[in-house]
């Protein structure tokens, strides 16, 4: 498999081509299903209005919370075949809330840890009754699976890494609205990998993962399901490669 690539393709292709402990680190953030809502007092698998929890041009991220689970339980079974590591973004929202209590459950033995990532302010909740969001999820996954918090695979010194990591909103980028900020990749790929280490993101977006990966001296491997997403990735890391620009 060539690395320093995005594979146009569902990462549970990517993944299947992969030998077991394969990755060294995956960091990532799985679209968070902001469009299945609640009507009536009950889910709905298709928000019809058009308004601003449509964050990505090409993808409808809308499923039912069955479908939800059952996917990121088989993508979250792969990574922990692949990767010694998981660093796993997500935000607890109407369409994902139900859905992440349960993976967090049914992978629980493989959990280490848990990091709130601050953004310093909230977004306005989108109903009323509802908690403004100025927090995500970070869980930190161990393919090894031992007993108690400290990490098997893990590069900070005792006493420097908190479990709040403070950053700002990504920047939205060309049809892009929910990119990882640089800073968040950046905590996570110098804290649990070393340089020469491969990075893979199974949800690439962006491109941020790539880009921050070699910044800091690693390799990396992406999927992307939209070829709009990997031509977008791929023009501003070619621009951050040849011009050193930041993106």
């Amino acid at each position: 498999m060539d690395i320093n690539k995005i594979y146009c393709e569902s990462c549970l292709d990517t993944m299947r081509r992969m030998p077991d402990g394969f990755i060294d680190l995956v960091v990532t953030s799985p679209p968070y299903n902001m469009r299945t809502r609640i009507r009536n007092g009950e889910y709905t698998t298709r928000e019809k209005t058009d308004h601003f929890s449509k964050k990505y041009d090409h993808f409808s991220d809308d499923l039912s919370i069955e479908e939800y689970y059952d996917f990121h339980y088989k993508v979250l079974s792969e990574l922990l075949r692949v990767s010694n590591v998981i660093i796993w973004n997500v935000a607890i929202v109407t369409g994902s809330k139900s859905a992440i209590f349960k993976l967090i459950g049914a992978f629980a033995d493989n959990i280490k840890d848990v990091v709130i990532w601050d953004k310093g302010n909230g977004e306005p909740a989108m109903h009323q009754n509802v908690l403004n969001r100025a927090t995500e999820l970070i869980i930190i996954f161990e393919s090894a699976g031992t007993a108690g918090r400290a990490f098997t695979n893990a590069y900070f010194d005792r006493g420097k890494l908190d479990d709040i990591w403070r950053s700002g909103r990504g920047v939205s980028v060309n049809g892009h609205a929910a990119c990882m900020p640089d800073k968040i990749a950046g905590i996570a790929i110098n804290s649990f990998s070393k340089e020469g280490d491969l990075i893979y993101d199974p949800f690439m977006g962006s491109g941020t993962t790539a880009k921050v990966s070699h910044l800091l001296k690693r390799n990396w491997i992406g999927s992307e399901i939209s070829k709009e997403y990997v031509d977008l990735a791929n023009k501003r890391l070619w621009q951050y490669l040849n011009q050193k620009t930041l993106f």
